[in-house]
């Protein structure tokens, strides 16, 4: 797993190398979310066993007995009443492996983490924030149960908000682990500090797409991707007053299908204009060049990902490319917090030289 002896000049490096498969196999698990979300199979596995249950029905009776539950669920009674046990089977794969590879990946943060602790590659203050993830991973793993749990009560569909809280912090994890990679990473020297607007200019535009996660989330929740198949308007719209019917807008744009859709899509807009601005600004000045790739790749991720939504859309929401926007999502927050890193780091990097000058 990890060399013997580390590299004087990169002690990190077999820490980062398990550290970015741990981040990827949580890209692979927004994708496997997606698809279940997108197949109806949340709803599937009405029990929850965090410790247990890692392996399925293996009979015939175990099958029926689980199916047995699922039919006194409300989604068996008010949506798939017609379902026979090879049809619940089909379902219940995509929930079964998404909870599946959710505790791999717990394996895949513990065992390394016992590892090089045991080795003594991990010591105080790291060790700490390393084992922070598998806390973190740990959380999303009972936030993806309460948002299964309110689906199993009156109505066959999950909160909206407790669905954004689960692919949210699902995101936070893999931008938390990002963070600690490119914390490891060997440091280089920059030709440049990057100002306090660059900065805060980026952590406005994070706060922006981090918005627009979240109504992405809420379209999820309350199928409102389903609602418009035209763009750039809706339903021959451009306007917000058709998908607002409520005094109380801010209500409206919290829970309202249509006005969900309306919501993200302006977001769309704005996101993406606000990213081209700003990078359009950011080439006038004198960036480190580690950054200016970084913004260079949240520019063209931001148009590819704005051009998978349009199409998303216009395409009635296909699973595959329904899946490929929400990786599209993942990417462009990761791509923002390593610039964020970026300029953040070169801050850091010329504040301690300018303190160990002016002890000089």
């Amino acid at each position: 797993m990890a060399e013997d002896a580390p590299n004087p000049a990169d002690p990190h490096r077999a820490i980062r190398r398990w550290l970015w498969v741990v981040f990827f196999a949580i890209a692979v698990m927004v994708a496997l979310g997606g698809i279940t979300r997108l197949t109806g199979s949340g709803l599937s596995m009405v029990e929850w066993r965090p410790l247990m249950g890692t392996l399925p029905p293996l009979d015939h009776a175990e099958w029926l007995r689980v199916f047995a539950r699922y039919q006194r669920s409300p989604q068996y009674a008010q949506v798939n009443s017609w379902m026979q046990l090879a049809d619940f089977q089909r379902i219940f794969f995509w929930e079964y492996f998404h909870r599946l590879f959710g505790r791999l990946i717990g394996l895949l943060v513990f065992v390394p983490w016992l590892y090089f602790m045991a080795r003594r590659r991990l010591k105080g203050r790291l060790a700490w924030r390393v084992f922070g993830a598998l806390a973190l991973g740990g959380a999303q793993g009972l936030m993806g149960w309460l948002m299964v749990k309110s689906g199993l009560v009156n109505e066959p569909a999950v909160s909206h908000f407790r669905l954004a809280a689960h692919l949210l912090l699902a995101f936070f994890v893999a931008q938390y682990i990002l963070w600690l990679i490119l914390d490891l990473a060997p440091a280089r020297p920059e030709s440049a500090p990057v100002d306090k607007g660059t900065r805060r200019g980026l952590g406005a535009l994070l706060a922006l797409v981090v918005v627009q996660l979240a109504f992405g989330a809420f379209m999820a929740g309350k199928r409102a991707g389903w609602l418009s198949a035209s763009f750039p308007d809706m339903n021959g719209h451009y306007l917000p007053g058709p998908f607002f019917h409520s005094a109380n807008v801010l209500h409206e744009a919290l829970n309202g299908p249509m006005a969900i859709h309306y919501v993200h899509r302006f977001l769309g807009f704005v996101v993406a204009l606000a990213v081209i601005g700003f990078a359009l600004w950011a080439r006038r000045r004198a960036l480190p060049p580690r950054l200016r790739f970084a913004l260079h790749a949240m520019l063209l991720t931001t148009l590819l990902q704005f051009t998978l939504g349009a199409l998303t859309v216009v395409f009635h929401v296909p699973t595959w490319l329904a899946v490929a926007h929400q990786l599209g999502g993942f990417a462009l927050l990761s791509v923002g917090v390593a610039a964020l890193h970026a300029a953040v780091g070169v801050a850091s990097v010329s504040a301690q030289a300018g303190r160990a000058a002016s002890r000089g």
